[in-house]
């Protein structure tokens, strides 16, 4: 019954705006504009609207203002177009931001209404920051500063969209971080989860627990030397990377995992580490594991500026042992003792489920708490339900993805997530839309694999397309209108975000992106790096290169003419040095190609191709599969034996570097980069 008012009560509001267009010829009525997440409801008009580049802001307040000047920007960034912020009554083309209660559209629902001007309609911030990313996503699919006439009245199916990505095993950059969440607030997502620590696997580090890859990646006062030495977030990034996001609509949730999945802090405290379970295990009869971990949420959760500043923390407790009765009430002791830890500083806690794995006894608070259901065997979602949690569904074999590991996804199927899945469907179980106890869907990239060369852009490459279709889904639900086939054909023409390239894109067909007769070093080329597929292809009159010679670099990247081991051909990226067999060769010219996409980077030597570096794969050799000779007086002969079964396949790609040349004595002609889309 409530949903039938609340759809009559959008009618009428529906109804009401298109009264006030001029009357339309059926036949020239504007059908649905194409955004990402597709318009809950549409009734178009005829014409369109040409924009003055005027936004007027309807009331004094702060928050009101801060929104409109941040449109204003990223209406430039997406049109070329200067958009000023204004007060008074509306003109021919302007746009009207305006807030007032409207209990129909809810938290985040939004009215546009485009007439002689364009009307913005929500009853809160959040609902008008979503309908700005409406208008500048129909201008960047369009081209031009212009909007079809007609009335959409947009409201979510879930309040909760969100996306988790591993920072502990792979270091995130910050300035990813940042564009990540323009992307997610772009296409409407309001969730980040960041998982702030995790390990690697330990039979890819010769089995030894002290020797596996950990990581914990925020700045800690209390516990000087736990921070990953190979890349962090100082307390003030994180605090501006959450205030940045609130501005866009974009909730961080950061997560501090913990009990399994804790080898960081063993590293640095191993009395804590479980003897039976492993160390990435923390020992829970051990009193000093609460001492640590309650000193540690209360650097985070504590003073007058908390480092953790959005209403919601994730306390982690995924994946711990319940080998024993003792060990199963233990863990969710420590469970229940978390949730309330992080409760007292006025938080909501977020957990993943784990309550049917380790099924027991001992009470854990559920009511108001928020369980991440991955796993159906670890948390079956019908008794969480039950208990009083409230769900999300972030099921493993739907929406994990786990870069080149050969399980999981390496990248979604976005087809049968756009087609069959809606948050209402959590592993094998089906509930019904808009069940209140689903919160909502995400999607998550997991980066099981440490040290598998896989990069930040090749990661990306995997998320955006995912974040595309979680984001249609999570706020159209089964809503959704367009084929598939539709959907995928025109998301393309859009850009990821104001501002934004990560996927380093030019165009959305193959093309010619630059020219240069010469290089000259030290030189800029007015692009900072170009995107999978590519081709770039210059000519080089060789001359004795010193080690370390670059050609091009951008801030993600090095392409050497001399790498700084070997004086090769090659690239580093994110830490890691690949390089081609392959030296110039002195005294004579050749013309060269670099090709590259999501798989391998080609080197061609005059049309013919040289090398491919493609997935390379590493398997893992245990002490107890050597086998050993011994050959009379002859030296120990151990062949190694590879175990079939663990193995790691090593990435070699490149989003290819074109900001600035480096500092060669070959003389550079004739370059060209192609994008091969």
């Amino acid at each position: 019954m409530k949903k039938n008012k609340r759809m009559a009560g959008l009618f009428a509001l529906l109804l009401a705006g298109f009264l006030l267009l001029p009357a339309a010829k059926a036949q020239n009525v504007n059908p649905k504009p194409f955004t990402v997440p597709e318009l809950t409801e549409w009734q178009g008009a005829e014409g369109t609207l040409e924009l003055s580049g005027r936004v007027i802001v309807t009331s004094k307040s702060a928050a009101l203002n801060s929104l409109a000047e941040l449109f204003a920007l990223q209406f430039r960034q997406i049109t070329g177009k200067t958009m000023v912020v204004a007060k008074g009554k509306p003109k021919a083309g302007d746009i009207t931001l305006t807030l007032k209660p409207a209990s129909e559209l809810g938290k985040e629902g939004y009215r546009m209404t485009v007439g002689q001007s364009v009307s913005l309609h929500a009853a809160t911030i959040q609902g008008l920051q979503w309908a700005t990313r409406t208008v500048l996503q129909i201008c960047d699919k369009n081209g031009a500063a212009a909007l079809p006439k007609g009335v959409a009245i947009d409201v979510p199916q879930y309040p909760l969209r969100g996306f988790m990505i591993d920072c502990g095993r792979k270091y995130i950059p910050m300035a990813y971080l940042r564009n990540l969440v323009n992307i997610m607030a772009y296409y409407k997502m309001n969730t980040l989860q960041i998982h702030l620590n995790d390990n690697g696997f330990k039979q890819f580090f010769g089995d030894d627990w002290s020797k596996t890859q950990a990581a914990f990646r925020l700045q800690c006062d209390t516990y000087p030397g736990l921070t990953a030495k190979d890349g962090s977030y100082t307390k003030q990034e994180f605090i501006d990377l959450q205030k940045w996001a609130e501005q866009q609509g974009v909730e961080i949730i950061p997560e501090i995992d913990s009990p399994a999945h804790s080898l960081a802090f063993t590293h640095y405290k191993p009395e804590l580490a479980s003897k039976e379970y492993g160390a990435d295990h923390l020992d829970l009869f051990n009193p000093e594991t609460y001492k640590f971990m309650d000193a540690l949420f209360d650097e985070y959760l504590g003073g007058k500026e908390p480092v953790f500043r959005g209403k919601r923390v994730h306390i982690g407790t995924d994946e711990y042992s319940n080998a024993k009765k003792e060990v199963v009430e233990k863990f969710r002791e420590y469970t229940d003792h978390y949730i309330k830890y992080v409760e007292k500083y006025g938080k909501q806690a977020v957990v993943w489920g784990a309550l049917t794995h380790a099924n027991g006894d001992t009470p854990v608070k559920s009511e108001n708490v928020i369980m991440d259901c991955w796993y159906n065997g670890y948390a079956q979602p019908r008794d969480m339900k039950e208990k009083g949690y409230k769900l999300v569904s972030i099921s493993d074999g739907f929406s994990y993805i786990v870069p080149a590991a050969g399980y999981y996804y390496d990248y979604l199927n976005c087809q049968w997530l756009y087609d069959a899945w809606t948050p209402a469907t959590i592993g094998g179980e089906k509930f019904e839309e808009n069940d209140p106890a689903i919160l909502g869907g995400m999607f998550a990239v997991w980066n099981d694999h440490a040290g598998n060369g896989i990069s930040v852009k090749d990661i990306h490459h995997r998320v955006y397309p995912a974040l595309q279709t979680i984001a249609a889904k999570t706020w159209t639900g089964k809503l959704t209108t367009l084929p598939y086939a539709d959907f995928d054909q025109n998301r393309w023409q859009l850009h990821e975000a104001p501002g934004v390239n990560e996927l380093a894109r030019y165009g959305t067909q193959p093309c010619t992106v630059c020219e240069l007769p010469e290089v000259q070093p030290g030189s800029e080329t007015g692009f900072e790096e170009i995107g999978y597929d590519y081709s770039v292809t210059f000519t080089v009159e060789g001359k004795k290169e010193d080690n370390g010679t670059v050609l091009f670099a951008s801030d993600n990247a090095t392409f050497y003419l001399a790498d700084p081991e070997q004086g090769k051909l090659g690239f580093m990226r994110d830490g890691y040095l690949n390089t081609f067999n392959y030296r110039i060769p002195e005294g004579r010219t050749v013309t060269l190609t670099i090709q590259g996409n999501n798989r391998m980077t080609r080197l061609l030597e005059n049309g013919q191709q040289k090398e491919e570096l493609g997935p390379k794969t590493l398997y893992v050799v245990r002490e107890n599969n050597r086998v050993h000779y011994q050959r009379g007086e002859a030296a120990l002969f151990e062949p190694k034996v590879y175990d079939p079964t663990d193995k790691i396949y090593y990435q070699r790609t490149l989003v290819f570097p074109l900001r600035r040349a480096g500092n060669f004595k070959s003389k550079v002609t004739d370059l060209k980069v192609e994008n091969h889309l």
